[in-house]
């Protein structure tokens, strides 16, 4: 593999294809995030620096240089270590300025978010030059809505909460033009629930599966949140968002003081208001899951490739020696290089 190392204004500096490992991660939800770890030159550490922007060919992420790190030993001499974090890093340098009303659509919501924290801001210094959102065409994007309330939150763990919660992804990417291109996105359904697109299946009958564990934990489990919304006391409004009795019901609560029926456009109806107390327990629950996983190193360069047959985001089946089956969704893409050679492996989440 080789890494291309750009300055700020995307102009080539450097081509490390010589290193001791390589790890170049891709995540359907959020920001991924790479490490290069090489012998040290004066030539590399004068060339690479912070805010510097790394491009691997067969991915379609640029990453962000973070962190700079030389070390000394005795025996192994100076090695540096280059790291950082995916385009999607962007968003965590902002938090929602202003109280922020979503009511609708859920890529309208998201576009709304984006537009006046970064590309359109009303202080000008908090404006990021050259980006852009660009709208899906995908039903699976543009047929969600959203009622919500924010302010003050982080920009990225909020987007990232809201993905999560319906199951979508979001990337930023470059285009011709070097401009940060948002988007939205849905992956394709691969698994055998569906006959739109080809099947695409890890199991021990296509000996495409090198390892796997199988996980069911309850552990950190909750379903139902008691939402607490604005004023104090007896007077404070609430809500009870999920269902569950006796010993299957698994309580927590949720603070959301700051989402107030006064907004900047209005007061809100109750309706309109317990709607957005809703939205803020769900987002509460889904931190809080049924965890089941099915996690494992599959092989993803012969019978079925990364690229080619499927995607990051993508749903497939997946069936391990002992014929537990299971839809998962691809939630991350890892591509690895050290002196043993190079792999390509993905991580998955059941869906359920």
């Amino acid at each position: 593999m080789e890494v291309l190392i750009m300055d700020e204004k995307f102009q080539q500096v450097c081509l490390i294809d010589a290193f001791e490992s390589l790890i170049w991660t891709e995540r359907y939800h959020g920001f991924g995030d790479f490490e290069i770890y090489t012998p040290a030159n004066a030539e590399l550490m004068r060339t690479v620096k912070q805010d510097y922007y790394a491009w691997l060919k067969d991915s379609d992420q640029v990453m962000i240089v973070e962190e700079v790190q030389i070390s000394t030993e005795v025996e192994t001499g100076g090695h540096l270590t280059i790291s950082g974090r995916s385009l999607e890093s962007i968003l965590d340098r902002r938090i929602i300025w202003q109280q922020t009303v979503l009511n609708g659509n859920l890529q309208n919501g998201i576009k709304k978010l984006i537009t006046e924290n970064v590309i359109s801001p009303a202080i000008g210094d908090r404006k990021i030059a050259g980006f852009v959102f660009q709208d899906s065409q995908d039903p699976h994007v543009t047929g969600l809505s959203i009622r919500a309330q924010y302010t003050g939150d982080n920009l990225y763990e909020t987007i990232e909460t809201i993905c999560k919660a319906y199951n979508l992804g979001f990337q930023i990417t470059l285009n011709e033009q070097n401009q940060f291109v948002f988007m939205l996105y849905s992956g394709a359904d691969r698994s055998y629930d569906q006959s739109v697109n080809p099947y695409v299946i890890f199991s021990p009958r296509f000996e495409n599966i090198i390892n796997s564990n199988y996980l069911e934990s309850k552990k950190t489990l909750k379903n139902v949140t008691l939402v607490a919304g604005e004023d104090e006391g007896t007077t404070r409004r609430t809500r009870i968002v999920g269902t569950g009795k006796d010993l299957n019901r698994r309580e927590v609560y949720t603070d959301a003081r700051d989402v107030q029926s006064e907004t900047q456009d209005g007061k809100l109806s109750d309706a309109e208001y317990n709607a957005q107390l809703d939205q803020r327990g769900r987002e509460k629950l889904s931190e809080h899951p049924f965890t089941k996983s099915f996690e494992g190193q599959v092989e993803s360069t012969q019978t079925f490739v990364y690229g080619k047959d499927f995607y990051k985001g993508d749903i497939v089946q997946i069936v391990n020696e002992y014929g537990i089956e299971s839809k998962v969704r691809v939630i991350e893409i890892v591509r690895a290089q050290d002196t043993t050679g190079y792999e390509t492996y993905p991580t998955f989440s059941v869906v359920e």
